[in-house]
Parts: C-alpha cells; sequence; structure tokens
C-alpha cells in the first residue's frame, strides 16, 4: 500500500503531473456544470485557466513534487489568498465534494481518495477560519 504523504508517493499515486492536470480539469469542470457546485465556480475570476493552473500547481508541490506554484506565481498561503472570499461551512463542504467527485470521476483507489479528502479538509478549514475571522 503506497505511504501517501510521504516523498511524492502522493503525486506518483494521481499519475503525476498529467493524471494531477486531469484531475483538476475534471474538478473545475464538475464546478461550472453542476449546480449545487456553481457558487464555487462563480467565486473565480474568468477566464478560469489561471484558477486552473494555479491549482494544478499548488497541488503537486502539494503532494510532494517540485513546488512550482512559488515558481510562477510567488510564496502563497492559502488562507490569506482566500480572504477576500466569505467561505462559511457550505462552501468548504461544497469545494470538498467537488474535488471528491472529481476523484470519483477520475476512478482512483478508494484509499487514496480517502487520503486525499481527509488532508484536504486541513487547508480548506483554515482558509474557512480565516474568511469568517474577516467577517
Amino acid at each position: 500500500m503506497p505511504s501517501y504523504g510521504e516523498g511524492d508517493a502522493t503525486l506518483n499515486a494521481v499519475g503525476g503531473m498529467e493524471g494531477l492536470t486531469k484531475l483538476v480539469h475534471c474538478f473545475y469542470r464538475l464546478m461550472e456544470t453542476t449546480p449545487d457546485y456553481r457558487p464555487l465556480f462563480d467565486m473565480h475570476p474568468q477566464p478560469i485557466d489561471t484558477s486552473i493552473d494555479k491549482l494544478i500547481l499548488f497541488l503537486h508541490g502539494w503532494m510532494g513534487g517540485e513546488r512550482m506554484y512559488a515558481k510562477k506565481y510567488g510564496q502563497i498561503a492559502l488562507p490569506r489568498a482566500h480572504a477576500h472570499l466569505n467561505v462559511n461551512d457550505a462552501e468548504r463542504m461544497m469545494w470538498l465534494n467537488c474535488m471528491a467527485d472529481a476523484l470519483a470521476e477520475c476512478d482512483y483507489p478508494d484509499d487514496l481518495k480517502d487520503y486525499l479528502i481527509s488532508a484536504l479538509s486541513v487547508p480548506a478549514g483554515r482558509i474557512q477560519q480565516v474568511s469568517q475571522a474577516q467577517r
């Protein structure tokens, strides 16, 4: 069983850059086309291409690969980067559920899906906390 979260095991499990790119494109497609997730899509600046690129590069480093986000966009503090948004429990759960649906559509193994949703819930919760503290 892979040791997700160690080295680049998670990145390799999603299929490297190619698999990660597919996952993020699926995530944003679901966000745009699924009525329950559309409010999240509408929070993003348009065109969506930059948001897609930022998430791919961020997750690449977060999953143990090269930290390419900082090279292209500078250092990131996720809560601060999202502080202008009103993220409450509903938005946090929408984001996590949309990612869970994207992971399912990409047919990843259950243990990887469970690991990623659990791990991603930490920064999602922190983003929500900072957003609500701004209100």
